[in-house]
């Protein structure tokens, strides 16, 4: 797989229904139960400390990702967090494309593109479930390292961290190219 065969675009209010589809995946409901991301509504605006991208292949979509300083987070998500600091949220919707590279490209070009792009950008954080242990080994084959155990309203999680340094100290095959 070549990194063009991948794009990351902006989302926009017509994924809303192609989301909500990918919500109901047994897949999706294992890692996010509790969530409604409310897509008519969200897709409809674009504030400057978030970007919502679908990923698509060939021109089909199969995933989406969000990018946030949760600094400007209205919601507060995260809590109080440094302005230096981004945060992920990644999924695939069709489950028959886990396991294929496709979220490992994805996080590249993300972390690439709209998270290390920036110079003042020194960390990312995600957080998956405590439970879903598949994400896990995925963050930690990206150079993502544990931090710790961390509720978010509902959901156990296990907060991972990537650093500059780390993502820095990775060959530039695992990095990708900042475009």
């Amino acid at each position: 797989m070549t990194r063009e065969s991948i794009v990351l675009r902006l989302a926009t209010p017509s994924d809303a229904p192609l989301l909500r589809q990918w919500d109901e995946q047994p897949h999706a409901q294992a890692s996010d139960p509790d969530s409604d991301w409310g897509w008519e509504t969200e897709l409809q605006t674009n504030p400057d400390w978030r970007q919502q991208l679908i990923a698509e292949r060939a021109g089909k979509a199969f995933g989406f990702l969000q990018v946030m300083d949760p600094a400007g987070d209205p919601d507060r998500y995260w809590g109080d967090v440094d302005r230096h600091v981004r945060a992920i949220d990644i999924w695939i919707g069709p489950e028959d494309h886990l396991g294929r590279g496709y979220g490992s490209e994805m996080m590249r070009q993300a972390l690439a593109r709209w998270c290390f792009a920036a110079p003042e950008v020194v960390a990312v954080l995600i957080d998956p479930l405590l439970s879903n242990t598949r994400a896990h080994r995925f963050y930690r084959r990206l150079g993502f390292a544990a931090v710790g155990e961390r509720w978010f309203d509902e959901d156990h999680c296990l907060v991972h961290e990537l650093t500059r340094d780390a993502w820095q100290a990775q060959p530039t095959n695992d990095r990708g190219a900042a475009s």
